[in-house]
């Protein structure tokens, strides 16, 4: 069991350093901020969203990662058609797996153009600085190998841009991500930061009075592996209980729950099945979110999304 999961290990490791360099959350359509910047300020309040999660539990230096998240409005007031609403914000993000860590604290700013009462086009930015740290510590290699061996932990500049257009019914979302190229001090000769690309869509679809029904897909695009798509139903009843099930390609399937409590508290669960050889040791994958508004929720006509507020 040992021997297999350092194996995984050594195969989640070599994906993180060649591949995938940004966490990924199976809640991510309910947590639009922490996905992308032209969403800070979007509503017309206060909006604080946290999130933990651990992948493949039962692997020793499995990713474990997640984010604190607040969006505050500059102007609460709508104006007129084509003038601009602004917003601004920060989100702090960790991510650990294996000997690697990094925590990315950053501001943000998006400006909100209507064209009409119900279009909106949305562009932001976050800016802020990622600290990268390696811990070989608990490595062992056959034959000694600096590269490998050598502590580090470093400061570089981060940043992302985003653009975001919503109607009444429907939304979509483009993220370009580590915009900064930057090299990992003491780690490896040639590794560093690569720009990924995201791309998010979704619909809100009414089939009762009190029910909507929400499809939605994102399409992570990193720079050296194959594009991954996850793609969600979700259903709300009365902005008050949430379900969904999903799919991330080659990878798990997954159940989400969400529960409104005392209406601007809300609490998310969801639980991912491994379908990768991976699930040979370890199966399991976990995400519990908190969230809380200053939005009063409307419980008349279709559920009020978080997305379209």
């Amino acid at each position: 069991m040992i021997k297999g999961n350092l194996l995984m290990l050594y195969l989640v490791l070599a994906q993180f350093s060649n591949a995938q360099q940004v966490p990924q959350y199976t809640q991510w359509f309910l947590h639009q901020f922490s996905v992308n910047p032209a969403h800070a300020g979007i509503k017309q309040c206060v909006d604080i969203h946290s999130l933990y999660r651990m992948q493949w539990v039962g692997i020793d230096g499995a990713p474990d990662s997640g984010f604190l998240s607040v969006s505050i409005p500059l102007q609460a007031r709508k104006r007129r058609i084509f003038s601009a609403r602004h917003g601004t914000g920060f989100k702090f993000e960790t991510d650990r797996i294996g000997q690697f860590s990094t925590n990315r604290i950053n501001a943000a700013y998006a400006a909100h153009f209507n064209f009409n009462k119900t279009d909106r086009l949305s562009l932001g930015l976050y800016a802020g600085v990622i600290q990268t740290g390696y811990d070989p510590s608990s490595s062992t290699t056959v034959d000694p190998d600096p590269e490998v061996m050598q502590q580090a932990n470093f400061l570089s500049p981060d940043a992302t841009i985003g653009a975001w257009f919503n109607s009444e019914n429907y939304f979509a979302g483009l993220t370009l991500k580590n915009l900064f190229r930057s090299k990992w001090t003491d780690i490896g000769n040639d590794s560093r930061y690569r720009a990924h690309l995201a791309i998010s869509g979704g619909y809100r679809l009414k089939v009762k009075e009190n029910i909507t029904f929400l499809p939605s897909i994102i399409l992570r695009i990193p720079p050296r592996n194959p594009v991954s798509a996850d793609i969600t139903l979700y259903a709300d009843y009365k902005n008050i209980f949430g379900l969904g099930i999903g799919y991330r390609s080659g990878d798990a399937i997954n159940a989400i729950l969400t529960f409104k409590i005392k209406e601007q508290f809300s609490i998310s669960y969801s639980y991912d099945i491994t379908v990768t050889a991976i699930q040979s040791v370890a199966k399991n994958t976990h995400e519990l979110s908190l969230r809380f508004t200053t939005c009063k929720p409307n419980r008349s006509g279709p559920a009020n999304c978080p997305l379209f507020e």
